[in-house]
């Protein structure tokens, strides 16, 4: 999954993003349970294990 679409799917989830962190690195939180997690911007697919953490920290 890459990143685009990740994101599409968070924003979809409810999610949002919160601000841009240092480098391509990017703050998301769901308001929902109010976690929140990074998301690193880049090219290519997110492995997964790291798509497992995001969607761990933000309880989904």
């Amino acid at each position: 999954m890459t990143y685009r679409v990740l994101a599409k799917k968070l924003r979809g989830l409810g999610c949002e993003f919160v601000r841009q962190g240092p480098g391509s690195h990017e703050i998301w939180w769901n308001p929902a349970n109010k976690h929140f997690t990074t998301v690193v911007k880049g090219k290519g697919d997110i492995p997964k294990g790291t798509l497992s953490a995001i969607l761990r920290d933000l309880d989904l």
